[in-house]
């Protein structure tokens, strides 16, 4: 119900950009060019890189605007936002991988953040990237296999080890869609990357169904303070 009425009064009431505030418009056009695509996509890498992380690429840097829309999605129902969140990770999931038929596979969302938001975030935003990939010509195909199998603490504030620690033993894959794993080359999906704590862990979990994963794709994702990054994602 709540996310019935948020869709409705999204259309009939006036709304402000939601990364910089423009009035009457849910996304300018500035603000969806920073999401980018798969023209500015690029890998991305946590500093330190937890082992047995996938290669990961952003379709933009984690800065205010990007961070206000995604936020905006996630936190406060803005779910019009999820069309263009979900362009911006086909663009990611491109330069992930190109070669044919791929799954999406979504990190799993805390149940109770999912019952208090109203909607589940990120497989909302996998299954958008996927009609806009199929769209696109590329056979692709969001398949939320992942469940979160006891509750973690609030991640904000851990460092990488103490994230790695929080997770540990808490994601798994399972359901009647499992066996689609063996079918083509998986992409895991998250809205930001920070740790890679919950990227590593999820890699792991569909390793350990059968399922064969070959990178990440996100949104937004940090500068990586070694100067590894493939570009830069800010067009300077």
């Amino acid at each position: 119900m709540r996310g019935w009425w948020q869709e409705i009064t999204g259309l009939v009431l006036p709304v402000d950009c939601a990364g910089c505030g423009l009035p009457r418009t849910e996304l300018c056009g500035r603000c969806t060019g920073l999401l980018g695509g798969a023209a500015s996509a690029r890998r991305v890498w946590p500093s330190p890189e937890p082992p047995g992380l996938p290669p990961v690429y952003a379709a933009a840097l984690y800065g205010d605007e990007v961070r206000a829309v995604v936020l905006a999605h996630k936190e406060r129902g803005a779910l019009g936002l999820a069309g263009p969140l979900g362009g911006a990770l086909a663009g990611a999931v491109r330069r992930v991988y190109a070669a044919g038929p791929v799954l999406l596979v979504p990190v799993p969302s805390a149940r109770r953040a999912v019952a208090q938001r109203g909607h589940d975030a990120t497989a909302r935003m996998t299954r958008a990237a996927a009609r806009a990939l199929r769209g696109q010509g590329v056979p692709a195909r969001a398949v939320a296999v992942l469940r979160q199998l006891r509750p973690v603490a609030d991640q904000s504030g851990l460092a990488a080890a103490e994230r790695l620690a929080n997770l540990s033993g808490a994601v798994a894959a399972g359901g009647g869609r499992l066996p689609l794993l063996g079918v083509a080359p998986v992409v895991l999906v998250d809205d930001l990357m920070t740790t890679g704590a919950s990227l590593t862990l999820a890699a792991g979990a569909v390793a350990a169904a059968g399922g064969r994963v070959v990178g990440a794709a996100v949104v937004a994702g940090p500068r990586d303070p070694e100067g590894r990054q493939e570009g830069r994602l800010d067009g300077g």
